[in-house]
């Protein structure tokens, strides 16, 4: 009898130890958004960078000895400040000789005048021949004509002088001297003594590439893209820390042709920067807006998923199961991506649970979880 007891008990306690059969196996839950049509602003960024709206070279105009550099290098310079003095005494000197000369052809003209009204009235009276006359006449014509020449001369001795008073056309940022107290400038010379930087406003260029074109004629055709009028697009700016910049700007220039070199289209972006924070040769990123996506239809990224044969969703038929289905994807917009073809208005789109759904599986539609509210970061 105890026998029976302990094997009785063992079978028991086997039977306890059975693992429970699994539950039957349910529909996969998901959540969907409705396919809607909408005008949707986009915007294009592009790597850019900042330059001078004017950028002068400041060379020397005239030959000779650099005195001194009047100015602060790197310190902003208004327009007619000199910037560099060179030695006038050989231009002095110069301007000096050249007035001598004027003076004595000047004296000559008063000679030749006199000679002439003297000689006028005496061949009226034939007492002297035609070419007396003649011969007057010329002298006092070839005096007039040297003075005329001597005045030249003293106007460039004078353009000359001033020359060496060496100012800046513009009011900008200047540059370090090239050239040091001392130094024998040469008007021929290729390195300019500085330059200055004239920073407002300031131009942000960038390129497109022929591809990026050619596509966006081709969606301009379709339907599937409308630019702004008269090309009206405003530009923002995206500093290298990340932040900003806080004026906007807009679109003055694009360069009629390719870059044979590069095979890029150059764009220019005009920006007022009136207090300096953007200085030429920085790196920015431009962001282009005020295209348009008419009837665009946006989904949200994670629900575009990638296959064999490229980009596919998951739509829900009215029967709730799911299919997948190719589409042809345009740019980001935020969190979404614009579908360029593939869905049509009021079709399903699984959102979030597309990665445990099987072709023509029945789904379970739920309600998506509320977003978390942000929490503000404390510094």
């Amino acid at each position: 009898m105890p026998l029976v007891l302990a094997i009785t008990a063992i079978a028991a306690l086997t039977a306890c130890g059975k693992a429970p059969a699994p539950p039957p196996k349910g529909n996969v839950e998901v959540t969907v958004i409705t396919v809607a049509q909408q005008d949707t602003p986009v915007q294009f960024e592009f790597t850019a960078q900042s330059q001078s709206s004017h950028e002068v070279e400041i060379r020397a105009r005239v030959d000779g000895f650099l005195n001194k550099r009047a100015y602060t290098e790197g310190q902003p310079v208004q327009a007619g400040q000199t910037l560099f003095l060179m030695d006038p005494k050989p231009f002095e000197a110069a301007l000096q000789t050249a007035t001598g000369q004027l003076a004595q052809q000047q004296a000559r003209l008063t000679v030749a005048k006199a000679n002439l009204a003297r000689v006028i009235p005496l061949t009226a009276q034939n007492a002297l021949s035609k070419k007396d006359l003649d011969d007057a006449t010329g002298v006092e014509q070839q005096a007039r004509a040297e003075v005329i020449a001597a005045q030249g001369q003293v106007q460039t001795a004078q353009l000359n002088l001033s020359y060496t008073t060496i100012k800046s056309p513009i009011n900008g940022l200047s540059s370090f001297a090239r050239m040091q107290e001392g130094s024998y400038l040469r008007a021929t010379s290729e390195e300019p003594l500085t330059y200055v930087y004239q920073l407002d406003p300031i131009w942000i260029n960038f390129s497109v590439s022929e591809n990026e074109m050619l596509k966006y004629h081709d969606q301009i055709a379709k339907g599937l893209l409308r630019f702004p009028t008269n090309q009206d697009f405003e530009v923002s700016l995206i500093l290298a820390d990340g932040s900003l910049f806080p004026t906007r700007g807009h679109i003055n220039f694009a360069n009629p042709s390719f870059s044979s070199q590069t095979g890029t289209f150059l764009v220019r972006a005009e920006f007022a920067n009136p207090k300096g924070a953007l200085r030429p040769g920085q790196f920015v990123r431009a962001q282009v807006a005020g295209a348009m996506r008419p009837k665009a239809v946006l989904v949200p990224q994670r629900a575009v998923q990638q296959g064999a044969k490229g980009h596919f969703v998951w739509v829900v038929d009215k029967d709730s199961k799911a299919h997948p289905r190719v589409v042809e994807v345009g740019d980001w917009s935020g969190d979404n991506w614009f579908i360029l073809e593939g869905l049509q208005p009021g079709e399903r789109v699984i959102v979030d649970g597309a990665i445990r759904v099987a072709p023509d599986a029945e789904v379970k539609i739920i309600d998506a979880p509320a977003a978390p509210k942000p929490v503000a970061s404390v510094k």
